[in-house]
């Protein structure tokens, strides 16, 4: 008999395999991963990635088909295909290329505007460690203290229209840098929402990610008075008031984290919101 789950039940599932098996779950590690490899049908543009650890029994299989049309497919690397691919072109200029794309180490999210807070490297820093559903679609600014005025209602009435995951990052009067990946987009809600996609992050200058611990799923909350993300343990791991001006961090159990601004009490300099479009 199989068992239903529902959508959050498989973010917070999804969460979990992340938090224990990071190697295995997250892009963050790139420089360990495996070669991939291609299951590509003969003479067709048709392929299907396969990790290295697979290979063998994929291989296995094509050795000995149980169908004719088995012997129709092979294993090549993702590299080997490209150079086909390469070679091809130059003879046949409408050849298509495979659906994929390899994962480049040096790859950025692309931004619609400028950003006050946000250098190349800590753009890197935070699209490794996004939820896979957001990798290689564009940013969107959706809220900005320097464009639209220090304002919590605002920022809810420009998050209104939205049903897409966003980053929030702050700037504080000692030039810290830190912030939160939510899962939905802030609005006011009498109740907690989110799920375990949901993390802070800190730039001290090195970059530091506190993911959900599991303890509780006091995610984000908010009315017209604050904003709060994290909860259960006497204080919020993160807070701003109505202004967006005064703000607090302190240590909860939703992210285990430790308070990410230089003073638990601070000042906002700058803030912004972007939303990922998918």
């Amino acid at each position: 008999m199989g068992v239903a789950y529902s959508v959050g039940e498989v973010d917070h599932l999804y969460t979990f395999f992340v938090q224990w098996s990071p190697d295995i779950y997250t892009k963050g590690n790139r420089k360990h991963s495996q070669p991939r490899f291609l299951i590509r049908e003969k003479h067709q543009n048709r392929y299907l990635v396969v990790e290295k650890n697979k290979v063998a029994v994929i291989n296995k299989l094509l050795s000995n088909p149980v169908s004719p049309t088995t012997k129709n497919w092979e294993i090549i690397r993702v590299k080997d295909s490209k150079r086909r691919l390469s070679l091809c072109s130059s003879e046949d200029s409408e050849v298509e290329e495979p659906e994929y794309q390899e994962e480049a180490d040096d790859a950025l999210p692309v931004l619609s505007d400028h950003s006050q807070l946000l250098d190349d490297t800590h753009l890197k820093q935070l699209a490794a460690h996004m939820p896979a559903r957001t990798q290689g679609y564009p940013w969107q600014l959706a809220y900005s203290t320097t464009i639209h005025g220090s304002s919590l209602n605002t920022l809810y009435r420009n998050m209104a229209g939205l049903d897409s995951p966003v980053l929030l990052v702050i700037k504080d009067m000692h030039k810290k840098v830190f912030g939160a990946f939510s899962s939905h987009p802030f609005r006011i809600s009498k109740y907690c929402y989110g799920t375990g996609e949901t993390f802070l992050f800190s730039f001290n200058p090195d970059f530091q990610a506190y993911r959900w611990s599991g303890e509780n799923s006091y995610f984000v909350s908010g009315d017209l008075e604050s904003l709060q993300i994290g909860g259960g343990g006497g204080g919020f791991a993160l807070w701003l008031d109505a202004d967006l001006y005064h703000g607090a961090s302190f240590s909860c159990p939703t992210f285990h984290n430790a308070p990410l601004s230089t003073q638990e009490d601070f000042i906002v300099q700058d803030l912004e919101v972007w939303t990922v479009q998918n």
